[in-house]
């Protein structure tokens, strides 16, 4: 049987059944539920229909129960409740209510109390007879539900405490446009997005182009520089700024303000649209640098040295060779920063002074009214502005062809002015890079930054490091949290994107390639829109209380693993294309199964791939913010997540001193698997590669 072509097809199939529904379930479920959510619209019942619906529940009460309780949700009521009874039993009878309701609540019980009195006895009766069920299917409806919870289904019991139907529209999209406050938000979050997308891209060209030309000095030192803030959580830099440049910054309050006097530091500070632009662009460096670094290395340098032996100039070989040959580069790196910009909420309501942008309201429409619905279709919003920009570049020169030999760089020299300006760039910005970490580290060993800068260690162990301020955590406990999170995450995210890539590659398929296109989509939209996707898939799924996720390890575990096997899938294959298949053959040949030709051949010569996705899990999973900032339960919260909190409540010390324990651990585990994968350094640079597979 084995020897048959369904047998040797069976086992494939199942693995890939095994390995591509987890896939499904928690990639394409999360984020098809969330579009699917971000349709819903919920309207008020009208009365006629909530009367039904009330009286239906009631009906399953016995009788002597049902009374009883009516009359006591009657005899309870408020008199604004019972104000608002008889409007509704007026309706309910066909008569209109004639006081104004948006008077003050007083002269609307007032006006009820008349206008019963006005009425004919007959009517009279009706009316009066109908006001304790509007009691009860306006003010009591939750308490009925419950107590008849066990004899309706799901949806007849979400109904009844809800008062509301559903219907899908765009309703909430829409809400976007119609709303000031939205229309407010989202030009303050394109403002943003426009200048921290022209500014990072044009720095981070500039810097690919000098180090990958030589042109700037240490190039291989400058180039692991720029990279740094790629390990730390991304709320770290707009504290590390606060504590330079904020009320009691060090260099506006202690340096500008008390020593120099040429300021007032409560005025003159950070804070505002022109902080939040600097830390995006901080923020936003790293990723951008690192698409274009992967495509200044890939540039053909004999295109150049053609040009300059027709006579160009190196300013006429630059605009009219290196710049166009750019040009997918430039397109994929300004989509990113864009994206980046759009969905940033930590920078802005760390250091945004009020500003209010469209992360901000997702963010405050999550986490203050739970609302699903419309914060699914804003982070919807988030990234349709980045589709345009990338449609609209793409736009340019769609008609050139760009293809590269990789060739290796020009040996054109480069200007010596240009050479001193392109490092200078490179280095100022790594000299800022490097003072704000050496602000973070003595951030977590002082007492109070701008007032007290007194030794202390406590941030790091204690709840009151601070006297009269008490923290919400114990030292940096949080990052124990993150540390587990990211220690389960990582290994098994790791083995499952070598699986994948081996379906992929080795067993092929089309449901293989669909599994494969399903892990790339994280890395194609911006977290926030995978962390509500998983607030609205795994919350009471299938109406299922028991397999709900919310608030627990395992959603945040999920989210993180799936959220970025991508690297691993993209490396795994990308080594597989370069191993000769003939060695899977002959094990196949010698009688090993599927699963023994992937434990024992497979992933033995896949090791630095299965390493590199591990890493990056790992490396995420400590850092990451916006994904899982909505996932966490009340006693949960990760380190990214208690960093921005505590930098949001202005106790820097705490999120320092957890930003610096990140550091450590994250350099840790590098040198570790540095001598684990003997073969070559698993260090930042596989980092940089992973980055540079998904912008390729």
């Amino acid at each position: 049987m084995s020897g048959t072509p369904i047998g040797r097809r069976l086992p494939g199939a199942l693995a890939s059944l095994l390995i591509g529904l987890p896939v499904l379930l928690f990639i394409a479920v999360p984020i098809g539920a969330m579009l699917v959510r971000s349709l819903a619209v919920d309207h008020p019942m009208p009365l006629a229909e909530l009367r039904q619906v009330t009286l239906e529940a009631l009906d399953l009460l016995e009788p002597a129960r049902r009374e009883q309780a009516v009359a006591r949700w009657s005899a309870a009521a408020k008199p604004r409740d019972r104000m608002e009874a008889v409007a509704a039993a007026l309706e309910l009878n066909g008569l209109d209510v004639p006081w104004d309701r948006k008077a003050p609540f007083d002269a609307q019980i007032a006006a009820a109390g008349t206008t019963l009195a006005d009425l004919d006895a007959a009517t009279r009766t009706a009316v009066e007879a109908a006001v304790p069920l509007a009691i009860v299917m306006l003010h009591k409806r939750i308490p009925l539900a419950f107590q008849v919870r066990d004899q309706l289904t799901a949806a007849a019991f979400d109904r009844l405490r809800s008062g509301q139907y559903r219907t899908y529209g765009l309703d909430h999209y829409l809400t976007v446009v119609r709303e000031e406050r939205m229309r407010n938000a989202a030009w303050n979050s394109l403002r943003l997005a426009a200048i921290t997308t022209t500014v990072t891209t044009l720095a981070a060209f500039l810097l690919a182009f000098g180090i990958n030309r030589g042109a700037v000095a240490g190039a291989q030192i400058a180039r692991y520089g720029i990279l740094i803030p790629l390990v730390s959580p991304p709320v770290v830099i707009a504290t590390a700024a606060v504590l330079l440049f904020g009320r009691n910054g060090l260099v506006t309050k202690e340096l500008l303000q008390d020593q120099l006097g040429l300021i007032d530091a409560g005025v003159s500070n950070l804070y505002g649209f022109s902080g939040v632009v600097l830390a995006q662009i901080l923020s936003a460096l790293p990723p951008a640098f690192i698409i274009l670094d992967n495509v200044m290395s890939k540039q053909d340098g004999r295109l150049e040295e053609a040009a300059a032996i027709q006579g160009a100039t190196f300013a006429q070989t630059f605009r009219r060779v290196t710049l166009p040959m750019a040009q997918p580069g430039l397109i994929r790196a300004a989509t990113l920063v864009f994206i980046l910009s759009m969905t940033d909420f930590g920078n802005p309501l760390v250091i945004g002074k009020d500003m209010p942008v469209l992360a901000g309201v997702l963010y405050d429409e999550m986490i203050g009214f739970s609302n699903t619905q419309l914060s699914s279709a804003v982070a919807v919003w988030l990234v349709v502005p980045a589709i345009c920009v990338y449609v609209l570049l793409s736009r340019i020169g769609r008609r050139k062809r760009f293809e590269t030999t990789e060739a290796g760089p020009s040996q054109i020299p480069v200007p010596g002015y240009v050479r001193a300006t392109l490092s200078a760039l490179a280095w100022s910005i790594i000299g800022f890079t490097a003072v704000i970490y050496a602000t973070i580290v003595a951030g977590a060993f002082v007492k109070v930054w701008g007032q007290d800068f007194s030794f202390t260690p406590h941030h790091f162990t204690a709840v009151d490091a601070v006297p009269g301020f008490v923290s919400e955590y114990v030292g940096i406990e949080p990052v124990w949290i993150s540390l587990r999170f990211a220690l389960i995450a990582a290994p098994f995210g790791g083995v499952l994107a070598v699986a994948i890539a081996f379906l992929a590659e080795r067993v092929r398929g089309l449901f293989n390639e669909v599994i494969a296109f399903l892990v790339l989509l994280p890395a194609i939209l911006p977290g926030v829109v995978f962390g509500i996707g998983y607030i609205v898939a795994f919350n009471n799924p299938l109406g299922i209380k028991a397999l709900s996720l919310n608030g627990t390890e395992a959603i945040v575990i999920l989210n993180i693993m799936f959220g970025n096997v991508f690297v691993g899938v993209l490396a795994g294959r990308a080594m597989l294309r370069r191993l000769d298949s003939a060695v899977d053959e002959a094990a196949e040949a010698l009688g090993a199964s599927l699963l023994q030709r992937f434990a024992f051949v497979t992933l033995p010569m896949m090791r630095r791939a299965a390493l590199l996705g591990t890493l990056y899990i790992f490396v995420d999973g400590m850092c990451t913010f916006s994904a899982i900032t909505f996932l966490v339960g009340p006693d949960l919260d990760p380190a990214s997540v208690a960093i921005f909190q505590t930098a949001s409540v202005s106790y820097y010390g705490a999120a320092c001193a957890m930003s610096v324990t990140i550091l450590i651990i994250v350099f840790a585990v590098m040198g570790g698997l540095a001598l684990i994968n003997r073969h070559g350094p698993m260090s930042l640079r596989d980092r940089i590669e992973s980055r540079q597979a998904v912008a390729a």
